[in-house]
């Protein structure tokens, strides 16, 4: 029983109680033989006081159900693979961020946050930051556009593809990726073959596959912990949050490490 299914039933009941007591009020006198008796009423009134309190139960009962049923957002492991990292491979920290090209928030986090994160962890070598995939299913274009991301790291342009698509996140059709990778400069010829040929498919299902497997459901989300040989153990964040919430977590996290 859902809290909103209580709230529809305590809404009918006061707008019962509204649309009944004129009605009442204009009862003839021939009628109140008919109308209730004081204790019919008390009847009434008791029953909706217990159906409450069982509806009360309902929710709570749901709620705790939720809250066990509920994965921690502690304790994440992930393995990365060979996925695209920045940093240093020895960083003490590793953040895996899970993004699709088409995100609106995935770009408010990659322009307004990741500045910050690369001058201040990354370049400095105590944040090692690892890209994947995890295109939503109702974005068109997110599925060629990693894909395109991915073409272009396999001629060491990964970073600066990257930038293009998320820079031009409403432009990503088939003409504007040939477009960016003939900006970087890249063999086209390679780059289309790439492209068409389906190369990184079992990639990106590993990545969605690893996704699924701690319950990540909308980007962008994040793995930020303890670099371990083969990935990261922390935990869960989602969401484009400030600059200032993962300041502040990582410097939690660089203080257990030392």
């Amino acid at each position: 029983m859902k809290l909103y299914h209580f709230h529809v039933l305590a809404t009918a009941v006061v707008l019962g109680l509204a649309i009944a007591t004129p009605v009442a009020a204009q009862v003839k006198p021939a009628e109140k033989a008919r109308s209730l008796t004081q204790e019919q009423g008390a009847a009434i009134l008791k029953e909706l006081r217990e159906i409450r309190q069982l509806l009360e139960k309902l929710v709570k009962s749901d709620s705790l159900r939720a809250a066990q049923a509920a994965p921690s957002a502690e304790g994440v492991k992930m393995q990365i693979g060979e996925s695209p990292a920045l940093g240093s491979p020895r960083a003490p920290l590793t953040m895996v961020e899970f993004t699709d090209y088409q995100c609106f928030f995935c770009r408010q986090f990659y322009l307004n946050s990741f500045p910050e994160l690369k001058k201040n962890f990354i370049d400095t070598g105590k944040l090692r930051y690892v890209v994947r995939d995890f295109p939503l299913s109702f974005h068109a274009e997110a599925v060629k556009a990693a894909m395109a991301a991915h073409c272009a790291g396999a001629q060491g342009q990964y970073w600066p593809m990257r930038n293009a698509l998320i820079s031009n996140q409403s432009n990503l059709g088939q003409d504007a990726l040939l477009g960016y990778a003939q900006g970087l400069k890249l063999d086209m010829s390679r780059f289309r073959t790439c492209l068409t040929s389906g190369n990184y498919v079992a990639e990106l299902q590993r990545s969605m596959e690893d996704a699924d497997s701690i319950e990540v459901s909308g980007t962008p989300s994040f793995v930020l912990g303890m670099s371990t040989s083969d990935g990261v153990t922390g935990v869960k964040l989602e969401g484009a949050l400030p600059y200032a919430a993962f300041e502040a977590k990582i410097r939690e996290l660089l203080a257990k490490a030392r």
